[in-house]
């Protein structure tokens, strides 16, 4: 693979240090933990290994990878292994995308409460898929769907948004038949948006009278409780954006799409166009232009590159993908075998394997390719990682 002209750890190594020591009271130890990591991703600091081509004898020095979820170059490996265990749970029937996205003022105030308001974005669209599917209005089924947070805009500013990505049909209530949603529709999102809107602001509601959230600079004032209830009320009567793309084209159109969204970052590398004095200049897209003038260049100072950058760290431990019904982890292989056997159709991965575990065996791919000719590259030597320098340890006195 070739390196891009420009990465983000480039701008980390360069500008980093000086970040750093600038915003020290104000980074969390998650930034810092990424910042780290970014800076660190595919050096000798992390050590690697000697790969030698037995075929042209091409020699060459591959470090390791960091491995961090919000690095720009650990995601296409990340997102290859989540895709073979997520393989298995493709169903033979169109898929659709669902988006659902909070309001400005919404995502203004969740920046300082990540957990709180990302943890509701999750339960609340989940909830809302569910409760109008089960509908017999709608679609009367239990649906499954996979969610998949993304943080950021195509600028970088923090703009939440949840990603579903559903199967155009469910299992009946009673459980016993397939229920498919009309052909090209799933279901009526000005109901969803409605719905999705209520709820959340109840439970947002429910989360400021627990004490669960906090609020700084123009939102100080929301930590009173009439100026909270004003502020939700104003939220009420502004549209919640829940919309529904066309389905995919099968499941193979599922998977590749799958490849390209879930292992995302705020931005990618083959996105950065320069560093220099002027800051980053890098490509985005502008949503609200039309046609080839929404294809843009933006340059941001180097200090509000980063920041932008950081804003997308997530909290530790928390999931970024999760799953829910009948795709839940708890029941999903029940439930799918469930849906299978209602469907009549065999598992994926039989299906792609053809049941011949030494065939899939033999045509499994080298790890390590020769870039010279192409041939299986083997392990000659690991290089250690460098151990970081250390202070002594504290002496203790004697009494």
């Amino acid at each position: 693979m070739v390196r891009p002209a420009l990465e983000v750890a480039d701008i980390f190594r360069a500008h980093g240090p000086a970040w750093r020591q600038a915003q020290q009271t104000h980074l969390s130890l998650g930034q810092l933990k990424v910042m780290s990591a970014i800076e660190q991703c595919r050096t000798s600091t992390l050590g690697g290994h000697v790969l030698h081509c037995p075929a042209c004898e091409h020699d060459e020095i591959a470090y390791n990878s960091c491995r961090n979820r919000h690095c720009p170059k650990c995601q296409a490996s990340a997102a290859k292994r989540w895709l073979e265990a997520r393989q298995a749970d493709l169903l033979p029937v169109g898929y659709y995308h669902v988006v659902f996205t909070l309001p400005a003022p919404v995502s203004a105030i969740a920046y300082t409460n990540k957990v709180v308001i990302y943890r509701l974005l999750f339960e609340i669209a989940a909830e809302t898929l569910s409760t109008i599917a089960a509908d017999p209005k709608h679609l009367g089924a239990r649906i499954g769907a996979t969610l998949v947070l993304h943080t950021w805009g195509s600028a970088l500013t923090h703009h939440p948004h949840m990603h579903g990505i559903v199967p155009g049909g469910g299992l009946s209530l009673d459980g016993e038949r397939w229920v498919a949603c009309k052909p090209g529709f799933f279901l009526p999102v000005r109901v969803l948006s409605r719905l999705f809107r209520r709820r959340f602001l109840e439970e947002l509601s429910n989360a400021q009278t627990a004490g669960q959230l906090q609020f700084c600079g123009e939102y100080a004032n929301l930590t009173d409780a009439s100026a909270f209830a004003d502020w939700l009320a104003s939220l009420k009567k502004c549209e919640w954006v829940v919309y529904a793309k066309r389905p995919f084209a099968g499941p193979a159109a599922v998977l590749a799409y799958l490849s390209r969204y879930t292992h995302r970052v705020a931005i990618a590398n083959s996105r950065l166009i320069a560093l220099d004095e002027r800051g980053v200049t890098f490509r985005w897209k502008d949503y609200r232009a039309q046609g080839k003038t929404r294809h843009k260049t933006m340059t941001l100072t180097t200090d509000e590159f980063i920041r932008r950058f950081l804003l997308h760290v997530l909290p530790s431990g928390f999931h970024r993908i999760r799953h829910y019904g009948l795709l839940a982890n708890g029941n999903r292989r029940e439930q799918l075998a469930q849906v299978r056997e209602l469907l009549q159709v065999m598992p994926a991965d039989t299906e792609l394997n053809g049941g011949d575990t030494d065939t899939a065996g033999q045509s499994a791919q080298p790890t390590f390719v020769c870039p010279e000719c192409g041939a299986a590259m083997i392990i000659v030597e690991i290089l250690a990682r460098q151990q970081p320098i250390r202070a002594p340890p504290w002496q203790r006195g004697t009494t």
